[in-house]
């Protein structure tokens, strides 16, 4: 990426703080931790790598995100519905910290970060990328609505599709339609039972905060 944005003409900056090295030095000592590789050689919760692939592979169950760091997320997920009918989404690409170099979250999957289409609606997600990547529940959200689902219908029912895969799952998506309603849903899982979420609307004298709980 930085290599493209030079050859785009940008100028090529060193973005490392005294606080990001020093994160980065707890990081090393504690032997990587957290540690995002899975199936590899020497054991990855007690090694920094250089790792390769066991001639067996052992499958085990899975250990998500969610058990680890449910609250070092801060993706930053909007719907807008424009004056005009319009609509748009988007998520920032924040996540979890000391990710594997060159993976690729969900945030610039289509319908998996987020989704919009001006005849339905708009849907955002946060939370597991891995699983949101793999179930696409912004997109199957703005479906929903399509078919005259409402929003925060849409929301639990993407969720609910989720849990009886992936039951453990840390995530949340918010849903909006092209009248403007809105709503939200989340997997309930330990440390994570409710999703906070702002509201802006011509019908509100001020930005609100929304509140509710998990299923």
């Amino acid at each position: 990426a930085s290599l493209f944005a030079v050859r785009m003409g940008f100028p090529y900056e060193d973005l490392t703080t005294q606080k990001s090295f020093s994160v980065y030095s707890e990081w090393l000592n504690r032997s990587c931790q957290p540690n995002y590789w899975k199936n590899v050689v020497p054991d990855s919760s007690k090694s920094c790598g250089p790792y390769k692939r066991p001639e067996k592979v052992v499958c085990k169950e899975e250990q998500t995100i969610s058990q680890r760091s449910v609250h070092n997320h801060d993706t930053i997920g909007m719907v807008v519905v424009g004056g005009s009918g319009t609509v748009a989404s988007g998520t920032s690409t924040n996540g979890a910290v000391h990710k594997i170099p060159g993976r690729v979250g969900d945030s610039p999957i289509a319908g998996a970060g987020s989704y919009a289409d001006s005849t339905a609606g708009g849907a955002a997600a946060t939370g597991d990328g891995d699983i949101m990547m793999r179930f696409l529940p912004s997109y199957q959200a703005v479906e929903y609505m399509r078919m005259g689902t409402d929003p925060t219908v849409a929301c639990q029912k993407v969720i609910s599709r989720i849990q009886k895969y992936v039951p453990k799952f840390f995530g949340a998506v918010i849903c909006a339609n092209t009248t403007g309603s809105y709503g939200a849903a989340c997997n309930k899982i330990p440390g994570f039972t409710q999703f906070h979420f702002m509201v802006s609307s011509p019908l509100l004298s001020q930005p609100t905060e929304q509140v509710v709980d998990c299923i």
